[in-house]
């Protein structure tokens, strides 16, 4: 069976998260769920959820501080790891290897395996610092992926614009999904008759 390793941090966007286990769970993949304190407060301030109902979309939950956890050992075996939303913080910790806790442990980990680790990074603007950290991380064989909306599918609500970006990144895992508008190409113009 498929695993993936999901970690939820405390920037703003943790219905990414939220959406992302949710896409997940009809899938046949086996979530690992990790939900650091801060993002345990931003769930609180931003959505209607308890912690308890996210764990309840996750196959398996684990304490932000158990770096004893299996997935936080190169020989836990999964398809790599994303980040919905990822901390700036997070992200440094794990650009340097300094883990403070079971997130930043289990993305390291993915790194130096060679496997998938996705960030969706959730800070704007960015200054120079953040920059080269994502190119550090990038170099690693990270893959950055900010949540930005796509317009061409002309969105008529949030959820379009959310759905569209947790389908490019379960098109990352190549995971089939239907969250996606696919892009048809550039549609023919009209010619006004006046012209």
């Amino acid at each position: 069976m498929k695993k993936i390793i999901v970690g939820i941090t405390g920037a703003s966007g943790v219905v990414y998260g939220v959406r992302l286990l949710e896409a997940l769970k009809s899938t046949g993949i086996e979530t690992h769920l990790v939900v650091s304190k801060a993002a345990q407060l931003t769930l609180s301030q931003e959505t209607s959820l308890k912690a308890t109902d996210l764990q309840k979309l996750a196959d398996y939950n684990y304490q932000p501080v158990d770096i004893g956890a299996s997935i936080a050992s190169g020989s836990f075996r999964a398809e790599g790891m994303i980040v919905a939303p990822c901390s700036v913080k997070t992200m440094s910790e794990i650009a340097t290897g300094v883990t403070s806790g079971l997130i930043s442990r289990a993305a390291d980990v993915c790194l130096k395996e060679r496997r998938k680790l996705v960030l969706m990074v959730r800070e704007s603007p960015l200054h120079l610092g953040h920059l080269r950290t994502m190119a550090a991380l990038a170099e690693m064989g990270a893959v950055i992926a900010p949540p930005l909306p796509a317009f061409y599918p002309k969105p008529e609500n949030i959820d379009t614009l959310i759905n569209h970006n947790i389908g490019r990144i379960l098109d990352l895992f190549e995971v089939e999904n239907s969250l996606v508008e696919r892009w048809k190409g550039l549609k023919p113009r009209h010619k006004n008759k006046n012209t």
